[in-house]
């Protein structure tokens, strides 16, 4: 077994990574032999991850994630992983074969997400140039204005790129940090935030989680509602893509735990019921005693596990997960992920030779075994 991380993004995704050709060479330097991708929009960029990775040795494993609403858990003030959001739902597809070209019933339902996702992110962008102008810093950003800057930094075509908020926060950052000395931003920043800034001025990082945070979220300024599509939307997005469904489990990442999550036992049986047959975890947000507990818990009702870093922030981390904290995951639990990892990879090599992949209910041994085999190769 070696090193493996199966959660990344990729730009034009906001990412750690300037391009996908340092993620790979960074994965391949630190000695991973799996690396996969989980994308939200547009998967174009797995053409070149694919031809990277195999120069490297490294099977890429194809992904997604998306957003959706459980309207009666909202109802009910229930959060699941998202510890903002009651009813806000992250999903994500393991294992993607059917994405290139995509298939005619995945286009029409990923569309439809790229639509009003888009028009909330021009909103955010529109409201975030009228606060800065308030200060006396118009910046001149539009949507296509933030677009035209990714596809700079990343020499990414400008068609694969959709705006997240991490995006926008981060061009408003730029031209704040183009524009003004260091020693004159905390002024503008206490004006923009009507309250003082906590964040270190020629921090970049740093600035761009206050805006986001001071600004962007449920009761802020710059807020703009989010609409998601539902529980039923995404799932068939995933399987119309050839993924198997998996639920990323914040744990001890949310303080507290979100109601959704709270018991592993009750977490598993409605994941179980919801024929989510995996889940994922970022197991640097976890303690290593409570990523034991949920990850001995979910194995145990019959899911598989899978684990990975996102790099969707600005830190560039070391690729191989850990624990909170830099400490090692524990050689049992990683068993368990290089199990989950394996099984990914069983169903992506079957369902790109069109044969039957990974479903609920399908032996888990077996398809490690298989796994195993493809890894080998």
């Amino acid at each position: 077994m070696t090193a493996f991380n199966t959660h990344i993004h990729l730009p034009p995704n906001f990412s750690a990574f300037k391009s996908v050709q340092q993620a790979v060479s960074l994965a391949a330097s630190q000695g991973l032999s799996v690396l996969g991708a989980n994308n939200y929009y547009d998967f174009r960029v797995y053409a070149e991850f694919a031809a990277l990775a195999r120069e490297k040795s490294i099977f890429p494993q194809f992904g997604l994630e998306v957003i959706c609403l459980l309207e009666g858990l909202q109802a009910d003030g229930i959060k699941l992983n998202d510890p903002g959001n009651s009813g806000k739902l992250y999903l994500c597809g393991k294992g993607m074969t059917r994405f290139d070209p995509l298939p005619a019933e995945a286009a029409a339902l990923l569309q439809t997400i790229r639509d009003a996702d888009s028009k909330r992110m021009a909103a955010v962008v529109t409201a975030l140039e009228s606060l800065f102008d308030d200060c006396a810093l118009p910046t001149g950003l539009t949507a296509a204005a933030i677009k035209q800057r990714i596809a700079a930094r990343h020499g990414s075509p400008f068609e694969t790129i959709y705006l997240q908020e991490r995006h926008v926060v981060q061009a408003f950052q730029e031209v704040l940090f183009e524009r003004m000395i260091p020693s004159a931003r905390p002024y503008f920043l206490e004006a923009l935030f009507d309250a003082p800034p906590k964040s270190k001025p020629t921090d970049a990082a740093a600035v761009q989680n206050e805006i986001r945070s001071r600004l962007l979220k449920s009761g802020k300024p710059a807020y703009v509602p989010e609409t998601f599509v539902g529980f039923d939307h995404a799932y068939q997005l995933l399987l119309a893509l050839g993924s198997i469904p998996s639920y990323p489990v914040l744990a001890d990442g949310a303080s507290p735990l979100t109601e959704y999550e709270q018991s592993p036992d009750t977490l598993a049986a409605d994941l179980k019921a919801r024929s989510i047959p995996a889940a994922e975890f970022i197991p640097n947000r976890n303690t290593p005693e409570v990523l034991s507990r949920y990850v001995h818990t979910l194995r145990g009702a019959g899911l598989f596990l899978t684990a990975g870093t996102e790099h969707n922030t600005p830190d560039l981390l070391p690729l191989a997960p850990t624990c909170l904290g830099s400490v090692p995951i524990p050689g049992d639990l990683q068993e368990i992920f290089w199990e989950g990892t394996c099984i990914v990879a069983a169903h992506q090599d079957l369902a790109a030779k069109k044969q039957p992949g990974f479903a609920p209910g399908c032996d888990l041994e077996e398809f490690r075994r298989l796994g195993e085999k493809v890894l080998a190769l």
